[in-house]
């Protein structure tokens, strides 16, 4: 049995330099699974080295999918493969192993699959995937534990989704690009990693038009072919490098994503009194001694990621003032919040999607926990600037989507290890 694992941080050091993020978290897990749509080698590079694509790799390999992975750069050849063997233990314990319901279902015609789990947000209904699959002709039935699917007649549609939901969108891409005819996503998610995967389908011979907007036009090919791709770099990684820098009063330059895909971050570095300086590609961070409350409301693309409301709220406690912080996408997102008020932040809980915060206040190390990949980010940065030993347990989320975190924090000059 795996022993649990802990992050022990010594607070108060400044984190200077340059760093590069790396491959996206959120662009790999679907373009992985578009690479399932495809019977030739398919090469990704620019692949990071974190725990969910290694349990959807290891799912791969059940299915009968042969995997090279070596460093950054995974081959997949999905020629041979199948639902002899599903192992419903990795997807249970997965989310984005949804991601899979589009492209086992275009290669089979009929799938059952168990429920996919994950970070425990609140309940997240896969209401959207399942809309978009019926429309394209797919029959689905929910049971209390799995989810069967049966294609009954391919058709195009015009898919209006019920919310900009990030996956299911994800998941009507990979199905219509090789469904016969004319088929419209209206309504569709536009983050960084959705257009990601559009692109790496569209060379791979998809005919994807409309990347970036809401209203995405996917023409339905017979078949797709293999590709060498690189993934597109993490704009979460790379804002929480650049809070980091922010909390611990240093510089820092992080360099691997186009910078224009965190302009509501940026936006708010600037309304809070923090220097910066933006290039195509890279950005540099410098502190200020005097950074000022503001507000933050969560949102879809391009407004403030949800995904970085937990890092923010870190730096939120130590600005002047009031500040208040609105969770709009998804439930328990701010339970991390009583974590911070163990190191004694100031913060005044409204109800469950609001807070407010008021800084500027010195953060404690004592033991703390993460709860989920983001709210684990957000602990290790509150221990980089607290006063004192600050000891994490349940890294096992932040060992999701953070690539060799301690690793790169530490060449930053952060005092940090793994227990």
């Amino acid at each position: 049995m795996e022993m649990p694992q802990k992050f022990i941080i010594e607070g108060g050091r400044k984190l200077n330099g340059t760093i590069k993020v790396g491959g996206s978290k959120n662009a790999a897990l679907p373009i992985l699974c578009a690479a399932l749509l495809c019977h030739e080698t398919v090469k990704l590079t620019n692949v990071p080295q974190i725990s969910d694509i290694r349990s959807l790799v290891t799912i791969f390999e059940a299915l009968g999918v042969q995997i090279k992975f070596e460093g950054t750069t995974l081959e997949i050849n999905a020629s041979n493969l199948n639902l002899s063997e599903v192992p419903e233990d990795l997807i249970c314990s997965m989310r984005a192993s949804m991601l899979l319901f589009g492209p086992l279902l275009s290669r089979f015609d009929e799938v059952t699959l168990p429920f996919p789990g994950g970070c425990v947000l609140g309940k997240r209904s896969i209401f959207s995937h399942t809309h978009a699959l019926q429309s394209l002709g797919a029959q689905v039935v929910e049971t209390s534990d799995r989810i069967q699917m049966k294609m009954i007649k391919r058709q195009s549609a015009i898919i209006i989704m019920p919310e900009l939901s990030v996956t299911a969108t994800e998941n009507a891409i990979m199905l219509a690009a090789l469904t016969p005819g004319l088929s419209q996503i209206r309504l569709a998610a536009a983050e960084p990693h959705v257009q990601d995967l559009c692109h790496f389908l569209n060379q791979m011979g998809a005919k994807i038009s409309g990347i970036g907007n809401h209203f995405l036009q996917i023409e339905g090919v017979e078949k797709l072919h293999g590709t060498e791709y690189a993934i597109t770099g993490d704009y979460l990684e790379a804002g929480t490098y650049a809070i980091a820098g922010l909390l611990t009063q240093g510089e820092l330059r992080i360099e691997g994503i186009p910078t224009n895909q965190l302009d509501s971050l940026w936006q708010k570095f600037a309304e809070m009194g923090a220097s910066l300086k933006l290039e195509d590609n890279a950005i540099t961070v410098s502190a200020s001694s005097n950074l000022v409350a503001t507000t933050i409301r969560t949102a879809v693309y391009p407004s403030f990621p949800t995904d970085l409301q937990a890092p923010f709220s870190v730096l939120l406690t130590q600005a002047e003032g009031e500040s208040q912080v609105f969770e709009t996408l998804f439930e328990g997102r701010l339970n991390y919040l009583f974590e911070l008020e163990k190191m004694g932040a100031n913060i005044q809980m409204l109800n469950p999607h609001q807070a407010t915060i008021k800084g500027k206040t010195q953060l404690h190390g004592v033991p703390i926990a993460s709860i989920d990949i983001r709210a684990g980010a957000a602990m290790v940065l509150a221990a980089l600037c607290a006063e004192g030993t600050t000891e994490i347990s349940n890294i096992k989320y932040i060992d999701r989507g953070y690539e060799r975190l301690e690793e790169k924090l530490t060449s930053l000059g952060a005092s940090m290890r793994r227990l």
